[in-house]
This record gives C-alpha cells, structure tokens and sequence, in this order.
C-alpha cells in the first residue's frame, strides 16, 4: 500500500506544447502577480487509511469560496488510473487540471511500455510536474492512493477538517478491520469533520482499494450517516 502526498505547491496559467506529451513541456507562462481584493479561504476533508483489504479513501463533497458553498456535490476522489486514485484539496480547478496531466502521463507511459507505472513511480511524478510551479498562488494538495509491495504510508487526513478526522481515525484505525467496519470508519470520521468544520460538509464519498482495482462505494448522505450512528450508539446510552 502506498501513499503520497506532494508538499502543498500552487500552481498558474501555464503553456502546454501539445506536439509533445511529456511534463517537460510545463512552463509558468510570465505573468505579474495581482493581489484578489478579498481572501479566499478553502476547506475540505480527505483521508486515507491501510487496512488487512486494501486501501479506503474518503472525502467530502462541499465545495467551498470563502463563505459560500459553491458546490455542494464536488467530486474530489479522482480516479488516475485501474489501480490508482487522487484525493484532493485546494483550488478545484487546479486540481482537476493536475488530474488530468497525470492521468493522461500515466496512460501514455503504458502505452510506450507496456506496462503501468508504480504508484511510487506516479507520486514522483506528480511531484516533479508540481515543483515549477511552487510559491505561486493557488495551492494543490493532492494523496495518491494505490497498493503496491512497498508500504510507505498507513493514514493521511488531507485538508481543514482533518483535525477532526484524526480524532476518529486514531482511535478506530487497526489493521484486522473488516471492509465494512474499515468503510463504516472511514464514513463515521469524514461525517465527524463536516460537523466540526464549516467548510466540509454535505455527502461522503468512499472508495475501496485492492491489487485488483478500486471500487466506489457510493455517495452517501449525512442524514444516513446520522441515522445509522444513533442506531449504534443508542446501546450505550441506556441505563
């Protein structure tokens, strides 16, 4: 099981040769900084986390400009590639661009040699696609999750309501967990963020990661989120 998260870098309009499908060709076009008359603030709530089964992945679907929701059902699971999925936080058009370059650099490199590119191998280049493009303005916060042999992450909570995930995710995260108890974590800690955090909120998306592939496990509601919590925690509130 492998996971990477680039440091936050930002990223500005940018000039992409379309003769030649390499990150190379990435360059920050020259363009003088302007001040936005009022701060954006930004939030979200992504986490990951390894397990006996594979990978689960989680996040959010609020998307948030300062105090507006802007979107209340963003996508920020991203699937890359079979194997592979992005969870994002930070500016959503910059992330979604990201996306895309990678996953089309990954598709590219297993047509040229026939085989797919190691999650490792994708992390690193995620990195080096992002690294012209540091102390800029917006900011892409990006977790690569994937299974591999080489396990160098075991849970990550990406975003401003990761505080909170970390809470459940600390206590709740084993490596005997169950698929289901594993997606039932996962969903109880994402759903504790958004309560918590005003700029998370909305659905939970859950993914479920294995050497086969991923499986998305639907969006689901806080008001059955709420629902199913009440009715496994109601025991431990009687007398």
């Amino acid at each position: 099981m492998h996971f990477f998260i680039p440091t936050p870098q930002s990223s500005v309009p940018f000039h992409c040769d379309k003769r030649h499908s390499t990150f190379s060709s990435l360059s920050p076009s020259p363009s003088t900084h302007t001040c936005r008359p009022f701060p954006l603030s930004h939030g979200t709530t992504t986490l990951a986390f390894v397990f006996q089964g594979g990978v689960i992945a989680a996040a959010d679907t609020r998307a948030s400009c300062s105090g507006l929701v802007a979107c209340p059902s963003a996508q920020k699971i991203l699937p890359i590639h079979s194997h592979l999925l992005l969870t994002t936080s930070g500016s959503g058009a910059d992330c979604m661009l990201w996306e895309r370059i990678l996953a089309r650099e990954i598709r590219l490199y297993q047509l040229r040699h026939g085989r797919r590119l190691s999650i490792t191998g994708s992390a690193k280049l995620l990195s080096h696609m992002l690294y012209p493009f540091k102390g800029t303005d917006v900011c892409v916060a990006a977790t690569l999750c994937g299974v591999c042999a080489h396990e160098t992450g075991e849970l990550f909570s990406v975003g401003s309501g990761s505080p909170y995930a970390y809470g459940v995710l600390d206590v709740g995260v084993r490596w005997s967990l169950s698929a289901e108890e594993a997606i039932s974590l996962a969903r109880e800690a994402v759903y504790r963020a958004t309560h918590r955090d005003a700029y998370s909120g909305n659905c939970v998306d859950l993914f479920h990661i294995t050497a086969q592939g991923w499986n998305h496990y639907g969006r689901h509601f806080q008001q059955h989120i709420i629902a199913c919590l009440h009715q496994c925690l109601a025991p431990s509130y009687c007398c």
